[in-house]
């Protein structure tokens, strides 16, 4: 989803590597879809049948990491006698997604250098050679120099940083506003121009994944209509985001608008569709400002 050049050459190489079954390399910051792209070169694949396998490297144990990649068989472990089905073993016929793959530690990522090459793997524990029936897909920041897929064949799939593609901010902002606002079951109508400036002009440090955060809050908040700059609750100058106040304060404006929009003005009608009281109503419309008069 988007409208760069970098965004296209990044699908391109996607769209190469699902053909092929060489090993893949995804490459970008933290949250700039890392995991979408991998998702997308397996359902595009010829493996899309099969499954696909996710596992952190980071997120195991370094002393655990061969046990969880390769197995192990029963025994081979005494404080866990059972055998241990791996992650290869687990994506046989589809593909293996090994996230963060700088953190591999040396010696699972020689083994899976071995296994690459070899086209076969042992579990621990096992001296027998097992197939290997994935397909192997790796992401990571940078491209790692000392990685298992170093001076191999494999395509690299490069995902740029949000803020250098700005092109995309709009297109993906509207995807997740149509995303969230099914989930919730609410009418969104876009965003104000003034949400569309604030889109823009944020640096998106967190990239894609802050992105889609930011819009999944801002449905919430908004409860259907335009989306607002304040309901975006897009971080300010000072790095902080508006206060809890300013957010309610921020709704209740948004609310209040699109019910006298929607009743042409009339003050008792919009309260009745609000199901509260005339006078609380007017309390409300007081609070916030706004004028009747301008939707009449």
């Amino acid at each position: 989803m988007g409208a760069s050049r970098a965004t296209e050459r990044a699908l391109d190489q996607a769209a190469a590597a699902a053909r092929s079954e060489l090993p893949v390399v995804v490459t970008g910051p933290s949250g700039s879809g890392r995991r979408f792209i991998a998702r997308a070169i397996h359902s595009w694949s010829a493996r899309s049948a099969g499954p696909l396998v996710t596992l952190s490297c980071v997120a195991v144990n370094s002393a655990l990491q061969a046990r969880e990649i390769f197995g192990t068989s029963a025994g081979a472990h005494a404080p866990a006698p059972a055998e241990h089905i791996g992650a290869l073993t687990r994506a046989a016929g589809g593909t293996l997604h090994l996230t963060d793959i700088e953190g591999l530690a040396p010696e699972a990522r020689v083994a899976l250098r071995s296994a690459l090459v070899d086209g076969s793997f042992r579990r621990e524990g096992d001296g027998t050679e097992q197939p290997l029936r994935a397909r192997l897909i790796g992401s990571a920041e940078e491209w790692p120099e000392a990685g298992p897929f170093a001076q191999l064949p494999c395509h690299e799939v490069r995902l740029a940083p949000l803020s250098e593609r700005p092109e995309d901010v709009l297109p993906l902002a509207a995807h997740f506003l149509a995303l969230f606002a099914s989930e919730l079951g609410v009418q969104a109508t876009g965003f104000t121009a003034e949400a569309r400036d604030a889109l823009l002009a944020e640096s998106w440090q967190g990239n894609v994944r802050e992105l889609r955060e930011r819009i999944r809050q801002a449905v919430q908040l908004s409860g259907g209509g335009a989306v607002t700059h304040e309901a975006l609750a897009l971080a300010a100058e000072d790095g902080e985001p508006p206060s809890f106040k300013d957010a309610k304060r921020a709704f209740e404006t948004r609310y209040v608008e699109g019910m006298l929009r929607r009743c042409g003005g009339n003050i008792s009608r919009a309260a009745r569709l609000a199901k509260k009281d005339r006078k609380d109503f007017y309390d409300v419309i007081r609070r916030t400002g706004v004028d009747p008069s301008r939707f009449r």
